[in-house]
């Protein structure tokens, strides 16, 4: 079910997405102080592709250099791929086959807010790797 969901999903808004992200980090990699910055953007972009079945959790050891970092980040990109979720959820979530998806999307929206920090793994995953 999972596989199918996913599928669907990348039709649907995850490859969109997952381009937007794509090119956050390309634009960060070019900056080459933002390098950071570029690597999250990559790293979210292949959950924005394959979201069901993994979710978010802190990283250990993340301190006050994600919390900077993570407010630059807003600043510059975080706001605009947040809204991209938003909008994306909404129109997902007209039809009642859609929510499913625009639940996914809002699951993206905190990630896509603030991506340093934060460590994608498995949803049967208790524990961060």
């Amino acid at each position: 079910m999972r596989t199918l969901l996913n599928v669907l999903w990348l039709v649907l808004a995850g490859f969109w997405m997952a381009m937007g992200y794509v090119v956050a980090g390309v634009i960060c990699c070019i900056l080459i102080i933002t390098i950071p910055f570029g690597i999250a953007a990559f790293r979210i972009a292949g959950f924005a592709l394959w979201p069901f079945g993994r979710t978010t959790v802190p990283r250990r050891g993340a301190g006050a250099g994600s919390l900077l970092g993570n407010i630059i980040w807003i600043i510059f990109a975080g706001w605009w791929l947040a809204l991209g979720h938003l909008v994306t959820g909404v129109l997902l979530c007209i039809t009642i086959i859609g929510i499913p998806f625009g639940i996914a999307n809002f699951k993206l929206i905190p990630i896509s807010l603030t991506p340093l920090g934060q460590e994608i793994v498995p949803s049967d995953s208790t524990t961060a790797f």
